[in-house]
């Protein structure tokens, strides 16, 4: 007899595989916003970096307020109800984004995006929610090869599709795969009828926030998501800008530029599975320093390289390292968080790091326009190597299983505070 997949396993697999639709539907057109900008109207260098910039952190203006909304309601009522919202709507704006007929259309529809889908988010927390907390950080860890296999395949594809066909029939294309993707969530993934808290106050955005920030560890985590998410987003928007900087054939830029650009999350998919296995047993810290510094330096040294098929080795040495950043610190918070308030928590530490893609690609934009691309890589080096400090002198060394133990008296303690209140 067939032995069944385990709920979890099952959730597990088929949000991977909704992920790695919804990322790879996206990676078919972010590496080459500032070529779709170019055919926009905006000629002048300066200005494509600067709006490639703004552009690329779109989204994140609003979604830094949704996000932790998105979360008490996921909390409150259904996770998979937001898990199905946000790849819905993401479609949609996809499919505006498609329309845009200027630069300040185009920022607008980005902007919209970001208030009406946060997928990543919400599928992060109805994973977490629906795996035991020992299986965790192998399960995030499983979840972020999904974006990262995304971000290997997508630019490859949407490189080579827009060589062909242009940029904007690429978004009608990635609203397509995006709609298939929640209909998948819809069909196929099962959440639990665990009880939920009801009373609106104690899961409420203003409580969640100060249960994170009462939280040494969590409030050095979520410093730490911020920091090193926007010095690692200053890049991106101006990435394929950099490609072509380079001398290279000009007719097949956007192929190259999204072949150079994968190698990251090749490398990303490789590594992440490991440092997740690693989370479970070993310490976070160490593992923290460890992949900082490997992408500190791995990002300064393309900004040294002299032609553009040399950057293929550093993005890939890149990729290995940040595989093992930001699941380590998602894990972190997740392990450290009550699983009634659990999905509020991912949500305000998402808020975080969409906090950081606003900061991050419009700063990134401006060093671009104004001081070089060059420059950009030698800066993230050095604000990421900033982050190395914090992580020595603040964070709490704890090993995985310590951190489950911590985490499951916390839940005992909260959850008799919860009965009492109610």
């Amino acid at each position: 007899m067939k032995k069944q997949l385990e709920p979890w396993r099952r959730n597990l697999y088929i949000i991977w595989a909704s992920q790695f639709l919804a990322m790879m539907g996206m990676n078919l057109v972010v590496p080459f916003l500032p070529f779709y900008i170019r055919e926009l109207g905006v000629t002048d260098p300066e200005a494509v970096a600067s709006w490639s910039g703004l552009v690329y952190a779109g989204p994140f203006f609003l979604s830094f307020f949704f996000t932790p909304l998105w979360g008490i309601m996921g909390d409150k009522y259904c996770r998979k109800a937001m898990t199905v919202r946000a790849i819905f709507g993401l479609a949609i704006s996809q499919a505006l984004i498609g329309f845009s007929p200027n630069v300040e259309m185009l920022l607008i529809f980005r902007m919209a995006q970001g208030a009406i889908s946060g997928f990543i988010a919400s599928a992060l927390a109805l994973v977490s929610s629906t795996t035991p907390r020992e299986k965790s950080g192998y399960a995030i860890g499983v979840l972020q090869t999904a974006s990262s296999s995304g971000t290997v395949i997508g630019p490859l594809v949407g490189g080579a599709l827009a060589d062909i066909f242009g940029y904007r029939p690429l978004f009608f294309v990635v609203a397509v795969i995006c709609a298939i993707s929640g209909f998948v969530v819809i069909k196929f993934v099962q959440e639990s009828t665990e009880k939920r808290i009801s009373s609106v106050s104690l899961n409420s955005i203003i409580e969640n926030y100060r249960y994170a920030l009462r939280s040494k560890t969590i409030r050095v985590a979520l410093g730490l998501i911020l920091i090193s998410q926007a010095a690692i987003l200053m890049i991106q928007p101006v990435f394929s800008l950099y490609v072509d900087s380079f001398a290279i054939n000009k007719e097949y830029l956007a192929t190259i530029a999204g072949a150079i650009f994968s190698t990251t999350g090749l490398c990303m998919v490789i590594s992440a599975p490991w440092w997740g296995k690693r989370n479970d047993s070993k310490s976070y810290k160490k593992t923290l320093t460890i992949t900082i510094i490997g992408a500190a330096a791995a990002y300064a040294a393309q900004g040294l390289v002299t032609e553009a098929y040399q950057l293929i080795f550093f993005r890939a040495l890149q990729g290995l390292f940040m595989g093992g950043l930001l699941p380590t610190l998602y894990v972190y918070v997740t392990k450290n968080t009550i699983s009634e308030r659990r999905g509020g928590i991912i949500g305000i530490a998402s808020s975080f790091n969409v906090l950081a893609a606003m900061i991050g690609p419009p700063l990134g934009g401006y060093i671009a326009a104004h001081v070089g691309l060059r420059q950009n890589f030698f800066i993230t080096g050095g604000i990421l190597l900033s982050a190395v400090i914090i992580v020595r002198s603040f964070f709490v060394d704890m090993r995985g299983n310590d951190v489950l133990d911590a985490a499951s008296a916390q839940d005992v303690a909260e959850v008799e505070i919860l009965e009492e209140a109610s």
